[in-house]
C-alpha cells in the first residue's frame, strides 16, 4: 500500500499524475522550526517526522511519502496565515519582491529513508491593499504557505519565476519521480 502524509487535495492531484494509486493518511506533527535550524533543515525534519509518523500507524512494507513546503524571505518562513492581518503582513514583504518556495519530500518504506528537495523563486508584482483584501475574501489564502496558491488567482501576480510549479503547488514531480525510481517503487508493489 502507499501513503501520502498529507491532506492537501493539491498533493493528492499532483501524486496521481505521476500515476500512483494512493490512500491519505495525516498525523498530527508540530511544523515549528526551531531557531537554530535553518530552513532547509527544517523542510528535512519536518518532513521525515511526518512520514515517520504515519509509517507508525500503517504496516511495516508499506509506502509513505511526506512533504513539506514552505515561502522565504529572508530565510524566514511565513507560514500559512493565522488570520486577515498575519495574511496582510505577509502578502506586503512578498510584494515587489522575489521569494523562495521550497519542498522537501520524504518517503520511508520499513527501515529504509530517502528525502529530496526542490527550490523555486518567485517574484511578485507590486500589489495594492485592496486586492489583497479581494484575494483573501476568496477563501483561497487560507491554509496556504505564504499565503497564497501558485495555481489559483495569485498566479496573475507572478512576473519572474525560476524553478518547478508543482513543487511550488507543495510535491515537485521531478524530484518525487526520481526519489521514487531510485527507492525502486512500481505501481506493482
Amino acid at each position: 500500500m502507499f501513503y501520502l502524509a498529507s491532506a492537501s487535495p493539491r498533493r493528492t492531484e499532483l501524486l496521481t499524475q505521476l500515476g500512483v494509486t494512493h490512500q491519505i493518511k495525516i498525523s498530527d506533527v508540530p511544523e515549528v522550526r526551531l531557531a537554530s535550524e535553518t530552513a532547509l533543515a527544517y523542510g528535512y525534519r519536518v518532513s521525515m517526522d511526518k512520514a515517520l509518523a504515519v509509517q507508525a500507524l500503517v504496516d511495516a512494507g508499506d509506502w509513505v511519502l511526506a512533504a513539506d513546503t514552505e515561502v522565504l524571505v529572508d530565510d524566514e518562513t511565513l507560514g500559512k496565515p493565522k488570520d486577515e492581518a498575519h495574511f496582510m503582513t505577509m502578502m506586503h514583504r512578498l510584494s515587489g519582491k522575489t521569494h523562495a518556495v521550497q519542498t522537501v519530500i520524504a518517503l520511508v518504506r520499513g527501515e529504509s529513508r530517502w528525502q529530496n528537495h526542490q527550490l523555486s523563486l518567485l517574484t511578485f508584482r507590486t500589489l495594492t491593499d485592496d486586492e489583497l483584501r479581494d484575494y483573501w475574501a476568496t477563501g483561497e489564502p487560507i491554509g496556504k504557505a505564504g499565503g497564497y496558491a501558485i495555481q489559483g488567482k495569485a498566479a496573475r501576480w507572478v512576473s519572474q519565476f525560476s524553478g518547478s510549479h508543482s513543487g511550488v503547488m507543495g510535491l515537485p514531480l521531478y524530484e518525487c519521480d526520481q526519489l521514487l525510481s531510485l527507492a525502486g517503487w512500481t505501481s506493482c508493489n
